[in-house]
């Protein structure tokens, strides 16, 4: 299982500005973990052609997981409870570690929990030794 785990946050309906201030909240929550780093994806990794301000590219995180066995778990309820709390704009995120992608798009708090249990639970699996 790769360690590092890809967190893309948008909103169709926000600038890159407030896109920028969302992702930005939610990293000072992840770096609080115990994960071995969260940084964002830098703007050169944005692929030949594309904007320059992308609200996607400004809305990436990475989170490096390392060795501790829940982190990922303790990410995805930071994620969740951050998610939780933005009433105001509702970002949809895409969780991608390994080949596996999770995306998150006007669901209920119900459905929230539930994609997220299911792909803890798919990773955990994977990383338990046979």
């Amino acid at each position: 299982m790769d360690d590092r785990l890809m967190i893309l946050v948008s909103d169709d309906d926000a600038g890159a500005e407030q896109v920028e201030e969302l992702t930005r909240h939610l990293r000072e929550e992840l770096l609080q973990l115990d994960v071995d780093d969260v940084t964002s994806v830098p703007a050169d990794d944005v692929p030949a052609g594309a904007r320059v301000v992308d609200p996607a590219t400004v809305g990436s995180l990475l989170v490096t997981l390392g060795t501790s066995v829940g982190a990922l778990d303790q990410v995805v309820t930071v994620v969740r409870r951050w998610l939780g709390r933005c009433r105001d704009t509702r970002p949809s995120l895409r969780l991608r570690l390994d080949e596996d992608e999770l995306e998150i798009s006007k669901a209920t708090d119900d459905q929230v929990a539930l994609a997220f249990d299911l792909f803890v639970r798919r990773h955990a699996a994977a990383a338990a030794p046979p």
